[in-house]
């Protein structure tokens, strides 16, 4: 039985201070096409931070913070070009994450794909001053360099979601239309 005094309705919004952007790009196939199907490859750029940045020498996807009155897409898209000089041509809003900050408390960030170079090469990301070195990685090595948690499961979920190159049955779900789609 539930308590009285519980409302039956919570209505407190959850406002998200953070993106996290697992940036992606399609190897070419055997074939040479950067097609969906059985054989395309994901590939996870991640990026070292600076000497003189907090958690120095640490391997992190593009993430940041979201400004006042930004949309979390529209954060998502500014922090891959930021951070990276990379456009991006398809946008999947992947989960959720909550995270602690002894200082701040719990806060949470809304986790993105961020599709770069839908064909050929990949283009070499333009770093930043936070950043001293980028790879583009196999989800699975991915998984293994990032230093958080929350980075490797949100890998996790893009690998599960995008596995067949898109967001199959949940692609009008999941994909964020960007500015010049309409």
């Amino acid at each position: 039985m539930r308590d009285a005094a519980w409302p039956a309705r919570v209505t407190a919004p959850v406002t998200p201070e953070v993106v996290d952007v697992c940036v992606l790009h399609r190897e070419p196939s055997a074939r040479g096409r950067a097609d969906a199907g059985p054989d395309h490859r994901w590939r996870v750029l991640v990026l070292q931070r600076g000497a003189e940045t907090r958690c120095a020498g640490s391997w992190e996807l593009v993430h940041g913070r979201i400004e006042h009155e930004e949309r979390a897409e529209d954060a998502a898209v500014r922090e891959v070009r930021e951070e990276t000089g990379l456009g991006v041509t398809r946008l999947y809003c992947v989960t959720v994450s909550a995270f602690y900050l002894p200082s701040r408390g719990v806060k949470t960030a809304v986790v993105f794909a961020a599709v770069v170079g839908e064909r050929g090469r990949a283009a070499e990301p333009i770093l930043g001053p936070e950043h001293v070195a980028a790879r583009w990685l196999t989800l699975p090595a991915a998984m293994r360099a990032v230093t958080w948690p929350r980075e490797r499961e949100a890998l996790q979920h893009v690998a599960h979601l995008l596995r067949t190159g898109d967001a199959g049955v949940a692609e009008d779900v999941l994909r964020v239309p960007l500015a010049a789609e309409g």
